[in-house]
This record gives C-alpha cells, sequence and structure tokens, in this order.
C-alpha cells in the first residue's frame, strides 16, 4: 500500500484518527507521545486498539509506555498501524514482542454530494433518526452476524454524542442500518448492515444517500469510512458512492500463551 501522502494531508489523517476514535466512543481515552490509547471491554477493535496521529518514527520507549498504560487497565496491548513505510521498524518490533497483525482494512474518503447519488432516483431515503431504535439495534444481532459483536457494536455506536442512525424500514422490521458520526470537520459512516435475505436490492445505497442528506443539512462535505479489505460486495458499492482508498492498516495484538 503506498504512503499516504499525496492523499491526505498529516493534519487530516489525525483529524480521521480522531474523529474514528469518537464515533465508536470508548470507556476511557488516553494521549501518549502522539498516539489515542482507547479503553473499551468490547468486541470493537477501534475501540480497544493504540492508534499513532502521525506517520513518523516510534522508539521503543513509547512503545513500552504503551504496553504498559493497557496493562495497568487490565486489557490486552493492542495497535492500530497503517501499512506505510514509515512504521517497518514499529512492525518488525512488535514481530519480536510476538504480537500479530490481522483484520487488513481499508480507509476510504469520499463527498457527501457524491454519495447522495448513490441510491436510484426514485428510490426513498433511509429514514434519519437522533437515537437507535429496537429495530435498528435488533438488525445487527440477526441472521448472518455474530450476535455477541453486534450487541458490542450497538452499544458502542449508540453511546457516541451526536451521532445519526439511518434504517430502511419494511412494517415494523430494519432491514438494512447504518451510522454516521461528526466530528473534527468530518461526518463519517459506521455499521452499515442489511438483512441477510434483503440483500442486492439496493438498500445499503438507501442507507447511504440518506445519511449523505443528513451530512449536508449539517454543512459537511467531507466523509470518510472504512471497509474491511476483502470485502467486495462493499467496496463495489462504496465506489460507485464515489469513495476511494487513501490508506490500510492492520490491527496488532499481544499473543496470550496458554499457561
Amino acid at each position: 500500500m503506498n504512503d499516504t501522502r499525496g492523499f491526505v494531508e498529516s493534519g487530516e489523517i489525525e483529524a480521521i484518527e480522531r474523529a474514528t476514535v469518537a464515533a465508536v466512543s470508548p470507556l476511557a481515552v488516553e494521549e501518549l507521545d502522539g498516539w489515542l490509547l482507547p479503553f473499551d471491554d468490547g468486541t470493537v477493535k477501534r475501540a480497544r486498539s493504540a492508534v499513532p496521529l502521525h506517520r513518523g518514527a516510534v522508539s521503543d520507549s513509547t512503545l513500552d509506555r504503551i504496553e504498559a498504560r493497557y496493562d495497568s487497565h487490565q486489557f490486552v496491548p493492542a495497535f492500530r498501524l497503517a501499512d506505510t513505510a514509515c512504521f517497518d521498524p514499529l512492525r518488525a518490533e512488535l514481530e519480536q514482542r510476538h504480537y500479530v497483525g490481522d483484520s487488513p482494512t481499508c480507509v476510504q474518503i469520499g463527498s457527501a454530494r457524491r454519495m447522495r447519488q448513490v441510491a436510484s432516483a426514485d428510490a426513498a431515503l433511509a429514514d434519519v433518526d437522533a437515537a437507535p431504535d429496537e429495530a435498528w439495534a435488533t438488525l445487527f444481532l440477526g441472521e448472518g452476524f455474530d450476535p455477541v459483536d453486534g450487541a458490542h457494536r450497538v452499544r458502542a455506536l449508540s453511546r457516541a454524542k451526536g451521532s445519526l442512525y439511518a434504517s430502511v424500514r419494511e412494517g415494523r422490521r430494519t432491514v438494512a442500518a447504518g451510522a454516521m458520526a461528526f466530528s473534527h470537520g468530518w461526518a463519517s459512516v459506521h455499521g452499515m448492515r442489511t438483512e441477510q435475505s434483503q440483500r442486492g436490492r439496493g438498500l445499503a445505497g438507501r442507507v447511504l444517500a440518506g445519511l449523505a442528506q443528513a451530512a449536508l443539512e449539517r454543512g459537511f462535505e467531507r466523509v470518510f469510512l472504512q471497509v474491511d479489505a476483502h470485502n467486495m460486495p462493499a467496496h463495489a458499492l462504496y465506489r460507485r458512492a464515489g469513495f476511494s482508498t487513501q490508506w490500510q492498516y492492520r490491527y496488532w495484538q499481544r499473543q496470550q500463551w496458554p499457561r
């Protein structure tokens, strides 16, 4: 993956990283040597992985201090690192310390105006509400989703301040959903879900379009999202909505050996 230079400026990288953590509202967040250290007891990795706010060298002493902070909170240390050359020495050091990188994820950037156009002209926009209702939350627990992870994601997204929640409803059921957070000059898309039996009907596009309309009404033009690098259907949708990948990251977690 190419370096981020030429795509977004360093200040924008910091804003996106801060906004990413704010959107999942960890139980606690600390700052240390240009890093954000979120702490959480759920399954949402963004809410419990240290992330640098810069693209530069990281000393072993900083790594030691970050590990110590997670150990002091009784959480397993974890890091969210962009796949950029500047972090090659850090990744090598993490491997020496028995960390393993997984879950490659793409950070994509787009515009609310282009995103608004992804739904077909005759399609109704998703309903957008200031709080999630029971049907919105239930979708995360349905067939095809991990109910434990889904419950943790509902909890994380629901407690973020100022977020909005989009629903495509059919009767009393929510068949597609998503959320949007607003922070540090960016709108961001999170928690995109479509009921397994309803995929292929353009429902996710209606969710994106509804969220885009809400962003524009609030004066936000720039939008980012994060998507599993291997989720090709999602990549196709976001490409149609005008998003492009700016960088890729992985989660690095220290292995716990059986006693």
